[in-house]
């Protein structure tokens, strides 16, 4: 942008330059020429009266003095052939003026000017006056020179002002680009420079409203989650007091703990909740993946002995670190297995592989017996087959995402599903 409007405005004023300096170039050489030409006119004149009223040897000494204290050559041609001054050749244009006939023209060399005079004895004269090139473009070169310093002059001094405008207009642009690019990313405390330039000061208003109701948004978001999350504690507790009045003991354990770890989650969301969304990789935290998927295996193996389904566990020694909280993997290894309970018959087998990879982090992968999907369609969020919320996959993909890794789908080794989500490292960009 900045190139562009240097050239625009050099060529512009390239343009307005050539069309005044030029003219006024050759209206000075013409100036030059003509005040030579005056010069010599002057000159030729006075000798006009000594021609008829003088004799001859002073005749001679005015026409050597003024040849001499002139630039132009003088010589006088006298009715019987006599040549006084600079020597010169009888050209066709003296011979006009013997005839009685003054004029003027150019010759080779310059400009010749002669007049027609009588001598004392009425006898026809002529005064020939030549005005060489150097005469006729006198001081030419010099004014030339001074027209061109001028025109480079000015030229330099529209480029300085334009640079001038156009930096402070790219410096205005690319802050309001900064600043987009630091929103895009999550620092919603970006704001641009509303005093910028004109329709740009406009622009950066807007961004930095923009700004503003989109952190409103978000708040409001965060808080209704929140909220929302909140309300699903009234219904644990019933049930952590129902699940305290039954007779048996193992039943009211077992349904304890599960109404602990749905409290925990509900617990979690309302933390993340309120914390995502403060910028760049807010929220983001480690966790060793093997200790995580371990514990969360160990969680669905007492509903897979419920359900005959055949498990295959193979998690390679930890600590296994990845850019991704406890909480965030958790939830994850729960959609994916949560996924393979829900949308499979009771029976079907599947196995849970956690190694490591070779850059750093984890790859988890879930493989089912079961029927598979028909296409790709379920990683789409909230899109579902089988009446559920459309979430499951989701959930993996975006984890993954946040771990700088990705979620694969593809056929298992038995017909089934077969989940592969790669895990960064903690130090792998989100």
């Amino acid at each position: 942008m900045r190139r562009r409007i240097l050239v625009l405005v050099g060529a512009t004023t390239s343009l307005v330059l050539i069309a005044f300096l030029v003219p006024l170039a050759l209206l000075l050489r013409t100036v030059a020429a003509d005040r030579a030409v005056q010069a010599a006119t002057v000159e030729a004149q006075s000798l006009s009266s000594l021609v008829g009223t003088t004799d001859r040897a002073a005749l001679a000494l005015a026409v050597q003095q003024l040849d001499l204290s002139s630039p132009d050559a003088v010589s006088v041609f006298l009715a019987d052939g006599a040549v006084l001054g600079s020597a010169a050749d009888r050209t066709p244009l003296v011979e006009l003026g013997a005839l009685g006939t003054s004029s003027s023209a150019e010759v080779d060399g310059g400009r010749e000017i002669v007049f027609a005079v009588r001598d004392q004895i009425g006898g026809a004269g002529v005064i020939r006056s030549f005005v060489p090139d150097a005469e006729l473009g006198r001081g030419v070169p010099g004014a030339w020179l001074m027209l061109g310093a001028l025109g480079v002059g000015l030229l330099g001094l529209s480029l300085a002002v334009a640079d001038s405008l156009a930096r402070s207009l790219v410096r205005s642009t690319t802050d309001l680009a900064a600043v987009s690019h630091r929103l895009a990313i999550g620092e919603l405390d970006a704001r641009a420079d509303s005093s910028a330039p004109s329709e740009l000061g406009v622009v950066a208003e807007s961004l930095n409203g923009l700004a503003a109701r989109i952190t409103d948004l978000l708040r409001e978001e965060r808080e209704t989650v929140a909220d929302l999350a909140h309300r699903v504690r009234t219904p644990l507790t019933a049930l952590r007091l129902d699940a305290e009045a039954l007779s048996a003991q193992g039943d009211a354990a077992r349904i304890g703990a599960g109404v602990d770890a749905v409290q925990r989650a509900v617990t979690q969301a309302i933390e993340q909740a309120r914390r995502r969304g403060t910028g760049p990789g807010a929220g983001r935290t480690g966790s060793d993946a093997a200790a995580v998927v371990r514990e969360r295996v160990e969680f669905w193996a007492v509903l897979a002995e419920d359900t005959d389904r055949e498990t295959v566990v193979d998690i390679a020694a930890g600590p296994l670190p990845v850019a991704l909280g406890e909480a965030d993997l958790a939830a994850c290894v729960d959609a994916l297995l949560g996924n393979v309970f829900a949308h499979t018959p009771d029976g079907t087998s599947f196995a849970v592989r956690l190694t490591p990879r070779p850059d750093g982090g984890a790859r988890l992968v879930v493989a089912d017996s079961g029927p598979g999907l028909s296409d790709g369609s379920a990683v789409r969020r909230g899109t579902s087959g089988a009446g559920s919320t459309g979430l499951g996959l989701d959930i993996a993909r975006r984890s993954a995402e946040q771990a700088g890794g990705q979620l694969e789908l593809s056929r298992s080794a038995d017909g089934g599903l077969e989940v592969v989500v790669d895990l960064g490292g903690p130090d792998t960009p989100a």
